[in-house]
């Protein structure tokens, strides 16, 4: 945070300083998808094969709408067209209404999100999981 005109912050985004990209397979989107530490620069530097989308908290927007689109902005910046496969840890709004309001733009962009299909039943417990291979 810095001092602007008039001695008021002005806040100022130190997610991702700007540089050349980096390429990984997996990424989990920091601190639930929340947008006040994910912006589209940090898609167009953290490029990644699989992007692991978490957050069920509405009141706090996570997964945030505003990091859903900074991906689809940052990844068209992209040199190449390589597909991205979101990957939900939860069955949000938020997620279900971006996909369905940007699903064209999606497949533009050669993105996939990635539904779970499969349970895994661990002694008293049972949850919703996928499999990716690396």
């Amino acid at each position: 945070v810095s001092k602007g005109p008039g001695n008021t912050k002005v806040a100022k985004s130190t997610a991702v300083p700007p540089g050349p990209p980096v390429y990984l397979d997996l990424v989990y989107i920091p601190n639930h998808s929340n947008s006040k530490n994910v912006d589209v620069e940090f898609f167009k530097r953290v490029r990644s094969s699989y992007y692991v989308v978490s957050g069920n908290d509405a009141a706090a927007e996570e997964p945030s709408r505003a990091v859903l689109d900074s991906l689809l902005e940052g990844k068209a910046q992209w040199e190449s067209n390589m597909q991205v496969t979101l990957i939900p840890t939860h069955d949000s709004e938020v997620m279900r209404e971006w996909y369905q309001d940007t699903h064209e733009k999606q497949q533009d962009l050669n993105i996939m999100v990635l539904a779970s299909s499969s349970t895994v039943v661990m002694q008293d417990e049972s949850f919703p999981a996928c499999k990716i291979e690396l």
